[in-house]
């Protein structure tokens, strides 16, 4: 394998308000090389693509490029040098052509200035035959074509671009297993040619396959890189996992005989296209259930499908033994349901209304006078209960929601569904984002919950978090159920192994 550096930083730090995503991080990469990023989620991995493609500029440290220091300000500019980057959602425009995306902003133009459509197909069709996809034609609209095809049609536009470095994202975590080889072809094609690729994955099987080195990250620190030829898949997982297990929070009581608990909670079968197949599990009374797995397992959909917000092919739900019809979300609010989604700005709050609005919406129906009205001083009452009992942080209930720290609009959410008297509450993601005080806050608050009985779901990608507030964790991979396993039973180590789909290996 090549020696030659062409990609180096030095010394790269990058900070967000009250995190520090990248800590002094040095890395080379290699001429020619498949080089895999590796680590949990919130490693740093994306924060160091994203400096390396240009999205971002580091706070501190040094960046070289082909042995001349660079300081890349936009996507632009590392473009310029030959470094793109191929996001995991990928950015076709669907209503052009293939050719045309190929293309975008540098059509090839007539002495008229028109469009040169004859040189357009010349031109698309060569890059098209270098990833394989030679017997495509051009002017087929993007949206038309399936997405191993659109991802091939983006690494041809990098191609174009003269890339001599390409990033990619989660390259695999839509593709089926055939697509996912033929990729795999097209990148040892691409290194043949001496094309340098960077690639995240949490997918070690994958690393195993196709890397030549890769590079671990773990809490916004290099842990190391190695030669993949010279490693296992043991001890890629034990430098990801790497630190001794220290619980952040701990329950006064886990659940450890469910031979005389009630079932709550029974979802058989679970089927959401491409995204989960054929998941059942069950919940108990005052029960804290986790399910985890890597990005891409399913584990969103889960809670989504159950809830009535994704639709399932198939699946049956079942609440205190009794099936019932979840078709919708209001389905699931009458059934006794609530969900706190991962995206808190997106799915969670109202962000134009007062925390008074964003606490009560679900209730309405509820804070209701003698005359069928809306009753405001009930409802400013059922709020002012709700927000002392979570310490939501709030100068009036007036304030619009968007002015509160990101844990107080979480606890707001919360808040939210607990004045509709769920029996069972989803928690996606429940302390994303959010500073370790709060993160405490919001654990004392689960706890509690499950305590006076209430049944939880919690989806969480930290580990730590998983095993500290969980009674049972379920494990995903590929949208599957992997392992189930006891909180005594639970270590970082196991989690991982059952996370990155060597079940068998436990």
């Amino acid at each position: 394998m090549n020696e030659k550096v062409i990609y180096k930083i030095t010394g790269v730090t990058k900070e967000f308000p009250g995190v520090k995503a990248l800590d002094s991080v040095d890395l080379e990469i290699r001429e020619g090389e498949i080089h895999a990023i590796l680590g949990e989620n919130g490693a740093g991995k994306s924060t160091l693509m994203n400096i390396l493609s240009g999205v971002y500029s580091p706070g501190e440290g040094e960046i070289e490029f082909s042995g001349e220091p660079v300081k890349l300000k936009s996507p632009l500019d590392a473009q310029r040098i030959g470094i793109a980057m191929i996001h995991q959602e990928l950015s076709l425009s669907g209503a052009l052509s293939i050719g045309e995306n190929i293309f975008q902003a540098r059509l090839p133009k007539k002495k008229t200035g028109f469009l040169d459509m004859e040189k357009l197909r010349q031109d698309s069709h060569r890059y098209l035959q270098e990833v394989g996809l030679g017997g495509l034609d051009p002017d087929i609209k993007a949206r038309d074509i399936n997405v191993s095809q659109q991802q091939q049609v983006e690494i041809a536009k990098a191609l174009s671009m003269n890339s001599k470095v390409l990033i990619l994202d989660e390259p695999t975590s839509s593709l089926t297993v055939s697509e996912t080889n033929r990729l795999f072809e097209i990148m040892q094609g691409l290194k043949a040619k001496g094309i340098t690729m960077l690639f995240i994955t949490h997918k070690l099987d994958e690393v195993m396959r196709i890397s030549d080195r890769f590079t671990v990250f773990r809490d916004g620190c290099k842990i190391g890189t190695c030669n993949t030829a010279e490693s296992s898949m043991e001890e890629m997982i034990t430098m990801m996992v790497g630190r001794r297990y220290s619980k952040k929070y701990v329950r006064e009581h886990y659940m450890t005989d469910y031979s005389n608990t009630k079932r709550v909670l029974e979802v058989e079968h679970l089927n959401v296209p491409t995204k989960v197949f054929d998941m059942s599990f069950e919940l108990y009374e005052g029960e804290i259930l986790g399910i985890t797995g890597l990005v891409g397992a399913g584990r969103s959909e889960v809670l989504q499908s159950v809830f009535g917000a994704d639709k399932r092919d198939r699946g049956v739900i079942k609440i205190d033994g009794k099936e019932v019809p979840i078709k919708s979300t209001l389905d699931a609010i009458k059934n006794g349901m609530g969900l706190v989604p991962e995206g808190r700005k997106q799915q969670g709050i109202l962000a134009k209304l007062s925390v008074k609005a964003n606490v009560s919406v679900v209730n309405l129906r509820y804070i209701r006078g003698k005359l069928g009205f809306l009753s405001k001083k009930m409802e400013e009452a059922k709020v002012l209960d709700y927000t002392t009992r979570l310490n939501i942080k709030t100068p009036t209930l007036e304030q619009k929601i968007t002015k509160l720290s990101g844990g107080n609009q979480q606890k707001a959410i919360i808040a939210r569904w607990l004045m509709n008297n769920p029996k069972i509450l989803f928690l996606d993601e429940p302390t994303q984002g959010i500073d370790v005080g709060t993160k405490t806050e919001i654990y004392k608050i689960i706890d509690s919950l499950a305590k006076m009985g209430l049944s939880i779901v919690m989806v969480s990608s930290e580990m730590v978090e998983n095993i500290s507030l969980c009674d049972r964790i379920i494990v995903m991979y590929e949208g599957r159920v992997t392992g189930e396993i006891l909180h005594k039973e639970a270590t970082e180590d196991r989690i991982m192994t059952y996370a990155s789909g060597q079940a068998d290996a436990v």
